[in-house]
């Protein structure tokens, strides 16, 4: 079934395009050779990636700032971890993370096929709630950049999805309206729910495939959009 009137795809970057997983990954093999951590990176990973899903849905929600988050994270990971790491080195690998993350350029399986098919028929856009001063570098360096008319970021919309403002900034930019529009994201709250509060179509990346029960179309596959687009 192909959606109809489609003028406008949005997509989300981290998790949707750009392989946040892998890049973070090798940025924390990097920052923590240089301070001197004595963890495997996986173990780490393990105690850190649901408090770092937990400190992203509280700023979603303004319970925290932008910087509780980027220091709150690591701290209650090696707090969970029973590892000392002092004030200091906590916020060097704060900033050193911000810095070193989108030197990588790992994309998802098919991004760049999906992309290279939706770009003769589609004005193409990123909405994303990741930090202003990395998300640009993230896709320069992976060279996807170009494929984008449009980049709306939380910081400057003021507000961050699922809220409708941003969405409506988004739309504003493009010349889009909510019709002729949809999201692809891999956050049922923020891309999903946000997208279809602003009466835009959408469709739902289930990047760890969890196959739950959702009244969205959900794809596994970037190339599975071509069923749709």
């Amino acid at each position: 079934m192909k959606f109809n009137n489609i003028k406008h795809v949005y997509f989300d970057l981290d998790h949707t395009l750009w392989d946040f997983d892998k890049n973070s990954a090798l940025t924390f093999d990097v920052i923590f050779k240089e301070e001197c951590i004595g963890i495997e990176v996986q173990d780490f990973l393990d105690a850190y990636v649901p408090i770092n899903v937990d400190y992203w849905a509280r700023y979603r929600n303004n319970l925290v700032s932008k910087e509780v988050l980027r220091v709150g994270r690591l701290r209650d990971s090696f707090k969970s971890l029973k590892i000392e790491v002092s004030d200091v080195v906590i916020d060097n690998l704060s900033n050193r993370y911000i810095s070193v993350l989108p030197s990588f350029n790992h994309l998802l399986e098919d991004t760049i096929e999906i992309l290279d098919y939706l770009k003769p028929q589609y004005k193409l856009h990123i909405i994303t709630n990741g930090f202003e001063e990395i998300q640009h570098n993230k896709m320069q360096n992976s060279q996807i950049l170009d494929f984008f008319d449009t980049i709306t970021t939380s910081e400057e919309a003021g507000v961050k999805k699922p809220h409708f403002q941003i969405f409506e900034m988004a739309l504003q930019k493009a010349n889009a309206t909510p019709d002729n529009s949809i999201m692809i994201g891999d956050s049922y709250e923020a891309d999903i729910e946000g997208a279809k509060n602003a009466g835009l179509q959408a469709v739902f990346f289930d990047y760890y495939g969890k196959n739950e029960s959702m009244q969205v179309i959900q794809i596994q596959k970037l190339n599975e959009l071509r069923l749709y687009l």
